[in-house]
């Protein structure tokens, strides 16, 4: 099924040009919105399907790795929510360079699927003290 044409990509841009290019000119008002609204959710689920790997992959390397527990030892969700909870507890206070250097990776990957562009290279940006 993956290689069958036309791709899940190949769908979603051509539904996203249709509507663009081809329906939004031609409505008014309140259609318009929804129409423009319709575009940018289906142009984030291109860049999801694009980008969407690639994140789960950082957070599958620096999720396991910043908690010291075994790869694979929980979903990533549940190891989303333990490393809140450290955060919020100070127990990764003495790793904070490599917390902030998870943290950008995983949010820049965020950024460049919910707003490309909005990222900017920030690696030689200092982090804030506190």
């Amino acid at each position: 099924m993956p290689d069958d044409r036309p791709t899940a990509p190949e769908l979603l841009d051509a539904v996203t040009e249709f509507l663009a290019d081809e329906l939004q000119p031609a409505l008014d008002g309140r259609l318009a919105f929804h129409t423009r609204v319709a575009v940018n959710a289906l142009r984030i689920a291109r860049r999801e399907l694009e980008l969407g790997p690639a994140l789960d992959a950082t957070r599958r390397d620096g999720l396991p790795r910043l908690l010291d527990v075994p790869a694979d030892s929980a979903p990533l969700r549940d190891l989303d929510v333990e490393l809140a909870r450290r955060v919020r507890a100070g127990g990764l206070d003495a790793r904070r360079p490599e917390l902030i250097d998870y943290l950008r990776a995983t949010l820049r990957i965020q950024l460049d699927i919910a707003h490309p562009g909005y990222a900017r290279d920030t690696t030689t940006e200092e982090a804030p003290d506190r």
